[in-house]
Order: structure tokens, then C-alpha cells, then sequence
């Protein structure tokens, strides 16, 4: 699996953000999560090896996953404006990878794609989050009108059962999880699986992907779970599909 993270910080802008990863990890090291910073790895995806037997070959190859891109920030936040445009040529250029990007501001993609987007690159697929139902209510209705090759929704953390039958057309994949953290809200299993049978009666894939640290389970339990078992908790309920 491999990620890129061309900038790092962000604005809280939802209540999916109450929470928020990136906030807990900069809080541990006394980062400002809040300040936005261009990183190291700017344009990684064009870098390449200076010497050796790889000269010249790029440092980022193809494992066939997705490059999951900009989940320290969002790759559509007003800070990135300028450097955005940079950043959307390295994608271009790699054609033999496909990126993924998540975003909570779907609202400003028209105005941050590049000239040529045209109806989407191939090698990119958008994710537009929603926790919430006034969240998917909000932005998806426009998410799916828009000229995406690949676009997936992203439930996580999911707050609350949600109806999203209105939104999955073109939608090729809806992942669901919970939140982690000491402070994390609950994540109730009868929420993901009213996710997955709409998506099961729309044709479309959906994986459950965490549990997230407070769990309802099948039998109405609340059971606390730790963060290396959120993801192989969830591989129990066998809940994806392709």
C-alpha cells in the first residue's frame, strides 16, 4: 500500500472532524494541526532514483493498490490552491498509478481541477465523505453530478444510520467505518448493515472497513475495541462485496 501526502494540515469542517486523527497525532508531538505546511513529499510521485542500478526509475512503483493520497489534509482545502495545480500534473504524468482521494469539500471541486480533466482522469478516483445523513444530504447530490471517472463514498466515521439510495448512481464502491480514539463515538452495526443492503439492492460494492473503538454489535452490545483488532473485528461480519 503506498500514500502521499503532498501538504499536511487542516481546518475542522464537519462533524466527522470532531475527532479527528490527524488532530490526536499532531497533539502528541505539539504540532499546530490547524497550520497548513507543503511536505517533503510534495511531488513525490516524480521523484526518482539518483544512482544505483535503479537510476532514473521512479521511487513511487506500482503495487497494485490505490496511491491513497492527501489523508493528513484534504486535497481540495483553500490553503493548496497554488500548489494544487503541481500536484495534479505528478498524477498526470503517472498513468501507471491510480490515485485515491478522499475530500469533505466536494463543494470546491470545479473550481481545483486542471484544464484538461475533461469528464475525469482514468487513473483517479474521488471519494466524497458523508457521516451523517444532513451530510449526505449535502453534498452528495452534488458529488454525483459531477464529471468523475471513479468516484466511492466514504462513511467514516459514520454517525448514525443513513439513507444514501438517492446517491448511488455511478457510485462504484461505499466504504463504512468507526472512529478511533479514546473519545470516539459509537458505531452501530445495524447502521453499516442498512448501508450494505442498499448498496447490495443498487448493485454497488461496499466494504466495512472498522469497527472503530466503541462498538454495537449484532447482539446490541456495546463493546470496546482496541485499534489493532478495529479492522480484523470488522473482517468478522464478512460485509464486503465486489
Amino acid at each position: 500500500m503506498s500514500s502521499w501526502n503532498p501538504w499536511h494540515g487542516c481546518i475542522k469542517f464537519s462533524p466527522g472532524c470532531l475527532n479527528c486523527y490527524v488532530y490526536r497525532m499532531d497533539g502528541k508531538f505539539g504540532r499546530d494541526p490547524a497550520h497548513f505546511v507543503l511536505t517533503s513529499a510534495y511531488l513525490f510521485p516524480l521523484e526518482t532514483f539518483k544512482g544505483g542500478a535503479r537510476k532514473g526509475s521512479y521511487k513511487l512503483r506500482p503495487d497494485g493498490e490505490p496511491v491513497y493520497t492527501c489523508f493528513t489534509s484534504d486535497f481540495f482545502l483553500e490553503d493548496a490552491d497554488q500548489f494544487r495545480m503541481e500536484a495534479w500534473r505528478a498524477i498526470r504524468i503517472r498513468q501507471d498509478l491510480h490515485f485515491y482521494i478522499p475530500t469533505k469539500r466536494i463543494h470546491r471541486f470545479l473550481d481545483c481541477i486542471p484544464p484538461d480533466w475533461g469528464d475525469g482522469y482514468e487513473n483517479v478516483t474521488i471519494s466524497c465523505t458523508a457521516e451523517n445523513q444532513a451530510m449526505a444530504d449535502k453534498r452528495l447530490p452534488h458529488f454525483v453530478s459531477l464529471p468523475v471517472k471513479h468516484r466511492e463514498i466514504l462513511a467514516e466515521p459514520i454517525l448514525e444510520r443513513m439513507d444514501i439510495r438517492a446517491y448511488l448512481s455511478g457510485v462504484e464502491r461505499v466504504i463504512a467505518g468507526g472512529e478511533s480514539g479514546l473519545e470516539a463515538r459509537i458505531c452501530d452495526l445495524q447502521w453499516i448493515t442498512a448501508l450494505q443492503r442498499q448498496c447490495k439492492t443498487a448493485g454497488v460494492a461496499f466494504h466495512f472497513k472498522q469497527t472503530g473503538a466503541r462498538f454495537i454489535n449484532e447482539e446490541g452490545r456495546l463493546v470496546n475495541v482496541e485499534r489493532m483488532r478495529q479492522h480484523s473485528f470488522a473482517n468478522r461480519y464478512r460485509l464486503s462485496s465486489s
